[in-house]
């Protein structure tokens, strides 16, 4: 009777030690998806054919189009605060981009994460990657500054990332 009562008690204390580490263990996965709770917030430009949507659908055969002036942004918030480790934009002939983040409930007070200037790709679609470490998110606002042409499109935005647990 006493080895069975610490065998079960040793089962228990095994297995709320596995859930404590399960649940600080953070597994990293794409936070900008629609299905994973990322909506558009804002978009400074809307084609009923290329909604802003098309961007966090997981697709790089959708996209969301700008009607032609510069400059163009857009925000996506996302569920919860989330770490963020690496952003990855399919983009076309996107020229001057910037990247923002916000920590706060509401999309407001952004503070710059990155900002460049990208390359040509003569009709081919252009790979972004920005890698941080250490960042914070509840919101993310793209502005695109420039084009190499006049309309430009982003077919998918992919932030690889965490939410943020509070202790």
């Amino acid at each position: 009777l006493n080895l069975a009562f610490l065998a079960t008690k040793i089962k228990y204390s095994l297995y709320y030690q596995i859930i404590t580490i399960l649940r600080k263990i953070s597994i990293m996965f794409d936070v900008a998806l629609a299905n994973a709770g990322a909506q558009v917030v804002l978009a400074t430009s809307s084609d009923e054919k290329h909604p802003p949507e098309n961007m966090i659908d997981g697709q790089t055969e959708t996209f969301w189009t700008s009607t032609g002036m510069f400059p163009q942004e857009f925000i996506i918030s996302f569920q919860q605060l989330m770490n963020v480790n690496t952003i990855k934009m399919d983009t076309f002939n996107v020229k001057g981009l910037q990247l923002e983040r916000s920590v706060q409930n509401e999309p407001n007070d952004f503070q710059p994460l990155d900002e460049k200037d990208l390359v040509s790709t003569d009709g081919q679609l252009q790979h972004n990657e920005f890698s941080f470490s250490s960042t914070t998110a509840q919101h993310l606002r793209v502005v695109i500054n420039s084009g190499h042409d006049h309309f430009i499109s982003v077919h998918k935005l992919h932030v690889d990332g965490t939410a943020v647990h509070n202790s």
